[in-house]
């Protein structure tokens, strides 16, 4: 119990130190003023945002301002790489939650996803110098930026489409003297190739029809090229970074190629070379706090068993009934590979469940389709080895760790709650004293706004259904007899996660050597299958550590339950509208 107590401590120290070095780099060492603020948009809908605001910009001294605009089912934090940098040299930066997003107020899509609202909003502040605006947005918060420019066309000076484009659903078409002037910034991976530029993969951008009639030429368009004139207000210059869609937000290629071009476009800001960024840091910071995170989850989970309302929770594992030698590592195979397979097919089941007041978010809808599915599959596979094998050999519900009595069941309920609450309680620190959250790239961690507190309620119980079903086949089939516990968690790892990686490998492999994604028409959701990966492979951690401690498959199924509806709901977009 006391290795889980410094466990626990060893995951607060990983947040406090992601505190201190995030929340440093953000704010260039004191340089930059970073608050999280609401204001009132069109119809009353409450937009947010955080707004990052050099020492320089005054009322007496505005300094030129850039709305950057995260894309579909991310928030605010996804943009930060970008406005850290932007910070750093002098812009004021409003990194806006587009509608349905983040703590925007629903629905998605709304509005102009936002941005005209932002921008508005953006040219109200006095320490803002109205002539010099620039607007960038990453994918959808492309189309946000460009609504913003439409809708005032005379507001910015320049814009920066990253893994975007005009034309697409929801946006205007782009011409050679609009929007004005453009930098695109599209890498030569990007999987929305064919959605953004009408061609097959991302290099090939120079080459569409589309990009070049944008640009006001027939021939292929040169990146790094300025076409037309920036006084003017016509120019045209394109940049291909050498990574993905989503890696442009980890790619100091594409944050510079950003810079770059505001710096061409917008006067007053800092004279700082685009290769001089710092903003990794704050990325490694608080990936270092979503592991803090887990830790503290872990180590708090310990440590509550020896508290007195918790203490008969406490038992050993039972030795079960589980499969053994060549038999137990076909069934781990299978119990990786059916979720990965199934992953295509279950979700577009769940496309057929369309967003309502209780289940308001459409892909969490598909999630949930997928998962409840998976979980009737593990429990169907899981009963077929009961029958063909385990039952003769004493397996049954005590074997499982499913029996569980009534008083025990409210106990372990909540005993997973404040295990979650010990790494919630570090997160809302966090925030507040530091305005980071838990993430790594599109893998994040978030504060739960009221609006997605009750989401989450309306998600708890289906997710926590598939955690229960999959945690009764991970340690009563799949968890190998004797011998370390350690090897009980990495076959608990590989059953949950193994088929995730297997199935990114197979989709990225073919990108990164020049062609396409394996499956080229499902550039979203393989993009949401790489927050799978991670997931699984925590939640099935969770799963085995919590067996291991209390002997039953409760705690850990509530466990990642209430994690898994948490990280989902308050990572993706309210598609009805939920006050």
């Amino acid at each position: 119990m006391k290795k889980d107590t410094r466990l626990a401590l060893i995951g607060a120290a990983l947040v406090l130190v992601a505190g201190v070095v995030g929340g440093f780099v953000q704010t260039d060492g004191g340089a930059v003023r970073v608050s999280d603020i609401r204001f009132a948009g069109s119809n009353g809908t409450i937009m947010s945002a955080l707004l990052y605001v050099p020492e320089t910009a005054t009322a007496k001294t505005p300094a030129p301002g850039i709305l950057a605009v995260h894309g579909y089912i991310n928030s605010r934090e996804t943009q930060s790489g970008f406005a850290v940098e932007f910070a750093r040299r002098g812009y004021v930066v409003l990194c806006l939650d587009q509608t349905g997003h983040g703590y925007s107020d629903s629905p998605a899509f709304a509005n102009g996803f936002g941005g005209p609202d932002g921008l508005k909003y953006l040219r109200s502040l006095d320490f803002v110098d109205g002539d010099n605006i620039g607007l960038e947005g990453h994918s959808m918060g492309g189309w946000t930026v460009l609504a913003a420019a439409a809708t005032m066309p005379d507001a910015y000076r320049s814009i920066v489409l990253e893994g975007s484009s005009t034309g697409a659903p929801y946006a205007m078409e782009g011409s050679p003297s609009w929007p004005r002037n453009l930098g695109v910034v599209f890498s030569t991976m990007d999987e929305f190739a064919p959605l953004m530029w009408g061609v097959a993969r991302g290099k090939d951008a120079p080459d569409s029809p589309k990009l070049q009639a944008l640009f006001g030429t027939t021939g292929r368009v040169k990146a790094g090229e300025v076409y037309g004139s920036i006084a003017a207000g016509t120019a045209r210059a394109l940049f291909q970074p050498r990574t993905t869609h989503p890696g442009d937000h980890l790619s100091t290629e594409a944050v510079g190629y950003a810079i770059d071009w505001f710096d061409r476009t917008l006067e007053g800001a800092k004279p700082l070379p685009s290769s001089d960024q710092t903003w990794f840091w704050k990325e490694l910071a608080t990936l270092a706090g979503l592991v803090g995170f887990v830790l503290a989850v872990l180590g708090a989970g310990g440590a509550l068993l020896r508290a007195p309302a918790f203490s008969a929770l406490a038992m050993a594992a039972p030795a079960g009934v589980p499969s053994k030698g060549p038999a137990l590592w076909i069934s781990v195979a299978v119990a990786a590979a059916v979720p990965a397979l199934t992953f295509f097919p279950f979700l577009k089941l769940g496309a057929a469940l369309k967003a309502s007041a209780l289940w308001p978010q459409s892909i969490t809808n598909q999630i949930m389709v997928w998962a409840l599915l998976n979980g009737i599959v593990s429990l169907a596979l899981f009963m077929a080895w009961h029958l063909a094998s385990a039952k003769k050999r004493g397996g049954g519900a005590a074997a499982y760790g499913l029996d569980l009595g009534g008083a025990n069941l409210l106990r372990t309920i909540a005993y997973a709650a404040c295990a979650i609450g010990a790494g919630a309680l570090l997160l809302l620190a966090a925030d507040f004293l530091f305005k980071i959250d838990f993430r790594f790239w599109v893998v994040a961690l978030k504060p739960m706004s009221m609006q997605q507190f009750k989401a989450f309620l309306g998600y708890l119980l289906p997710f926590t259904a598939f955690f229960l079903m999959s945690s009764v086949a991970t340690n009563g089939q799949l968890r190998p007899a004797g011998g370390k516990a350690a090897t009980r968690y990495w076959t608990a790892v590989a059953a949950g996660s193994g088929g995730f990686l297997a199935f990114l490998l197979a989709q990225y492999i073919p990108l990164l050597a020049g062609g396409t994604l394996l499956t080229a028409s499902e550039p979203l959701n393989v993009i949401v299958a790489m927050q799978f990966l991670p997931l699984m492979a925590v939640t099935s951690l969770f799963s085995a550590w919590f067996f291991e401690r209390t002997g039953r498959a409760w705690a850990g199924a509530f466990v990642n339950g209430i994690f898994v509806t948490w990280y989902i709901v308050a990572g993706q977009a309210f598609h009805y509208m939920v006050r």
